[in-house]
Formats: structure tokens, sequence, C-alpha cells
């Protein structure tokens, strides 16, 4: 299966919107990045995937990625520097319980959207909108990147 058929487009939708009513209060970014499969450590695969899309370059350094490997059935979440300094300890893994709790039941777009609300919330919370925010990271879903990572 496709990265890109995972979901439906009214599934892309809904995460979609998550993202945007999550960033709406925030100047926080967050990302959705799904893949076929991991064939590596996911934490490994989602960091790299996290440069990748250049997340680490925010100017608060508070960009959250939500990864995804659906036939490998691995995700992770992980936070920048700027945020994972702000949010309480245990915090990503109460995320990512959310995401684990709606997933064996199979609602991946909901456990998604469920997820990307609570991150906006210690987003908004420690990094709250401000009147001269841009949007600095697409709020549209990923797919699939290249499974060999670049050679140095």
């Amino acid at each position: 299966m496709k990265a890109s058929s995972f979901f439906s487009q009214e599934q892309k939708e809904k995460v979609r919107e998550a993202i945007s009513q999550a960033e709406k209060e925030t100047s926080g970014e967050i990302r959705v990045h799904i893949e076929s499969s991991c064939n590596e450590d996911v934490l490994d695969r989602a960091a790299w995937i996290f440069a990748k899309l250049g997340m680490h370059k925010t100017a608060e350094r508070n960009g959250v990625l939500f990864y995804l490997a659906v036939r490998d059935r691995k995700f992770a979440v992980i936070g920048d520097a700027g945020i994972n300094s702000k949010v309480p300890e245990g915090f990503w893994d109460s995320v990512k319980e959310t995401l684990r709790k709606n997933f064996v039941r199979g609602l991946f777009a909901e456990g998604l959207s469920e997820g990307i609300i609570l991150a906006g919330r210690q987003l908004r919370k420690h990094f709250p909108y401000r009147s001269d925010d841009i949007n600095e990271l697409s709020d549209e879903i990923s797919f699939d990147m290249p499974l060999e990572k670049e050679k140095k």
C-alpha cells in the first residue's frame, strides 16, 4: 500500500484541519509524515524526517512531527528543542498513548487529530500566537521519503 492512499481524502482533510486549528493559537508548527514502512528504529527515522522537512529551522525551535509507518505499524511523535524544554515530563508519552488507543481501534485520522490538538495546547501555552506570526511549515501531510538516507 502506498502511504499516500492510506487515508481517504476526507480523513486527510480531518488531519489537516486539526493542524490548522492547533496552529491558529500558537507560533508552533506541526507536521504529519506518513510512510509505507520503516526498516530502522522509528525514532531515528522520525528524527531524520524531521530534519529532511526542515522542521529544526523554525524561529523558536517549536516544531512537532507526527510520524507513521503504516505497514510496519510504527509511529513516533517528536518535538524540537524549544518545545521539548517546556512541556511537562511524560507529555509526549501521553500524546503517544492517545494515538495508540485510537490506532488499535483502526481510528488513525481520529487518533492523529486528537494528538495534534494535545500538542497544539502545549504549543499555545508556551508559544502563543503573535500578530507577526507566519506559518513557517506546510500544513499538508507529507508522504514517503527515500528509504535510504543520503550519504554525506
